[in-house]
């Protein structure tokens, strides 16, 4: 799509709001304790074993991954990015404090169920919505796009990002074995759908629901 045909106030509307649905489907996730994203998997296990808070972690990680980005697909960073990697970790963590320590809500298990819809839905919703906007995404989003691009489409974006994703849940599960941490709070059925299906949602929701809603015309 042609980002110059496209308003910019539009534009950024639509970025800030994939990237508002990323960092409640981050935190949905962890409500849940089903397990959460793949990602997400990787940086609570590693920022679990160097005893770090999970939002910095997730932005030094980010801040590593733009490194290579920026040498293999420079047109994935833009404003979209950098908003990415500061806000998400830290408004997931916003979202666990104000539900477990100042509401005090207690996730019963159709909350539990609950919150890993929204996070499974979040999370393929959030991606589109930022790249339809192309306004840059998060880097890590951004190993899928470079996997394609590197094997000139013969692993389409959906296989990548699931390939990426199965990845990083490993790497997760190490540390957090290492850390002898709770392996349960960070792995489970959440965790397995989001590595398997958010690739096709992301793609499905980009065709029938960002881009008709970026272009103005019905899905």
């Amino acid at each position: 799509m042609d980002t110059q045909n496209k308003p910019f106030l539009k534009r950024c509307i639509m970025m800030v709001t994939g990237i508002l649905f990323i960092g409640v489907c981050v935190g949905a996730y962890r409500l849940s304790a089903f397990g959460v994203d793949a990602f997400t998997c990787m940086n609570l296990g590693i920022s679990g074993f160097l005893h770090m808070t999970f939002g910095t972690w997730q932005l030094i990680m980010n801040a590593a991954i733009l490194v290579v980005v920026f040498f293999k697909a420079k047109q994935c960073i833009g404003a979209g990015t950098i908003v990415n990697m500061v806000c998400v970790g830290y408004l997931a963590d916003f979202i666990c404090w104000l539900f477990q320590d100042i509401l005090k809500v207690e996730m019963t298990l159709p909350l539990r169920i609950l919150a890993l819809i929204i996070g499974s839905i979040f999370a393929g919703m959030g991606v589109a919505f930022y790249m339809v906007a192309e306004m840059g995404i998060a880097p890590y989003d951004s190993v899928a796009v470079i996997i394609e691009n590197v094997t000139r489409g013969k692993i389409p974006f959906q296989n990548a990002r699931v390939m990426s994703d199965v990845t990083v849940v490993v790497i997760g599960v190490v540390f957090c074995l290492m850390s002898h941490g709770d392996l349960w709070l960070i792995i489970g059925i959440g965790t397995i759908c989001n590595a398997l299906l958010n690739g096709p949602l992301i793609q499905f929701f980009k065709t029938h629901v960002a881009e008709p809603v970026m272009n103005g015309r019905p899905a």
